[in-house]
């Protein structure tokens, strides 16, 4: 009996391979390479390539808010799949802007399975944030993470680092400036950099008396997200295969969540869902202002099998205690 996907894809890319759009940085690539592998599995011998860019984003070294914020990592590469240079493209989920609409006629096809969602201090010496002394610079480009970090240390510095994790960890090593970086723990995981001195920060809330410094994660952390055009059919049939109902569900109620909010890339936003052991879907969301002295937050459950619906909730009791006016205070 034949397989009507290998048949279907076959005929498809009868003289060239698949294309897989890919952002440049070692991290990006080597989320690639696993869709490719995934792909290879389900259609032995299709012929794929990998397409590096090197988008605007990675090129800026300053405050990507001036150029209109991370979602140019992902615009760059959604124009190439539009344009047909590439059939699929490998976005991280948590660069998807949520204020703006997906281009007309492309659609994730597939989220792969969650990686972990923790961030972690990542030192020279492995000294715990707790520890860290008054004044210590910590190395953070994400608006997130540096309102929590001074929502628990106010006391401490934090400074703008760019470049892909690699170059950072660089930086780390040589410039002493820095105390520390705040970096994805499955960030680390990709590069087998695991190795370094790390402490995984918590991501369950935790109030600033407890003396416990957690990191409630951005929306779509740890996930990879597979972007095709949907009207290639056998593509989209190939992607629904691969991906992962789980991942898929928390993904839709934690960007209803943030699509509801209207965040820009200047919002310091947390949102994260799960299954709880009952077997309902959590989701907590957390809005700030710039230095983390002011926020929000809401953790209610739902329905597994309407995330959209928990996602409005959590937004709209967001909303309900301020979450606008935090947000509208960050575009300035």
């Amino acid at each position: 009996m034949t397989d009507a996907l290998i048949d279907a894809l076959s005929d498809s890319f009868p003289d060239r391979p698949l294309r897989i759009g890919t952002r440049s940085s070692p991290m990006a690539k080597h989320q690639a390479h696993d869709v490719r592998d995934r792909i290879q599995k389900r259609v032995p011998g299709l012929d794929i390539k990998l397409v590096p860019m090197t988008t605007t984003a990675d090129l800026w070294p300053g405050d990507l808010a001036e150029l209109g914020g991370k979602g140019l990592y992902t615009k760059e590469i959604d124009r190439a799949l539009m344009g047909g240079q590439v059939d699929i493209a490998v976005h991280c989920m948590k660069d998807v802007p949520g204020d703006v609409p997906l281009p007309a006629g492309l659609a994730f096809g597939a989220y792969l399975e969650r990686d972990d969602v923790h961030d972690v201090l990542v030192t020279r010496d492995g000294m715990p944030l707790a520890q860290m002394p008054a004044g210590s610079v910590i190395g953070t480009s994400s608006v997130r993470r540096r309102a929590q970090l001074h929502m628990y240390r106010p006391d401490l510095r934090s400074e703008r680092i760019r470049g892909n994790v690699n170059s950072r960890l660089e930086k780390l090593d040589k410039d002493h400036k820095y105390a520390g970086l705040i970096l994805a723990r499955a960030g680390l995981g990709r590069i087998g950099a695991l190795d370094r001195h790390i402490e995984v920060l918590p991501v369950e809330f935790h109030p600033t008396d407890e003396g416990v410094v957690s990191m409630v994660p951005a929306v779509g952390a740890g996930v990879i997200g597979v972007q095709v055009r949907q009207a290639d059919a056998p593509i989209m049939q190939l992607l629904d295969e691969l991906n992962h109902p789980l991942t898929a569900a928390h993904i839709l109620a934690e960007r209803t969540m943030l699509h509801m909010l209207r965040g820009h890339c200047n919002s310091p936003i947390a949102g994260y869902a799960n299954t709880t052991a009952d077997g309902q879907m959590s989701l907590y969301g957390m809005v700030f202002n710039r230095d983390g002295s002011q926020f929000v937050r809401s953790h209610l459950w739902g329905d597994p099998g309407d995330p959209a619906t928990l996602g409005s909730r959590v937004a709209s009791d967001l909303l309900h205690q301020g979450a606008r006016y935090l947000i509208t205070a960050t575009r300035k």
